[in-house]
């Protein structure tokens, strides 16, 4: 098994920026798809992008397109969100998610962090 423990989040002005981390232990990140998900109040769940074992970024979402960098460290098993120019439309739980499978859907991923609050103010 694998855990993933998010931090990084935090109550900050509209147009500041913030880095969520997403620290893995008990296997290797590695191998696995990193996937980054957010649920505001009221609302489904979102998905954002997943981030390959190279590095490569796909399918991420046109509402942070240009805005949001996903990255990741293997050798620290951590990956990251930069989230640049928040908007108050941003304030969520961000989840990040391992699997095996690079997809948009929730249940293709079978690891997934505590959630990390990110609230932003006008």
């Amino acid at each position: 098994q694998v855990q993933l423990v998010e931090s990084g989040g935090g109550l900050v002005q509209a147009g500041t920026s913030l880095r969520l981390s997403c620290a893995a232990s008990g296997r290797s990140l590695s191998t696995y798809y990193v996937a980054w998900f957010r649920q505001a109040p009221g609302k489904d769940r979102e998905f954002g992008g997943v981030i390959g074992w190279s590095g490569t970024i796909t399918n991420y979402a046109d509402s942070v397109k240009g805005r949001f960098t996903s990255s990741r460290d293997n050798a620290k098993n951590t990956a990251y969100l930069q989230m640049n120019s928040l908007e108050p439309e941003d304030t969520a739980v961000y989840y990040c998610a391992a699997g095996v499978v690079r997809s948009g859907a929730p249940r293709q991923y079978n690891y997934w962090g505590q959630g990390t609050q990110v609230t932003v103010s006008s």
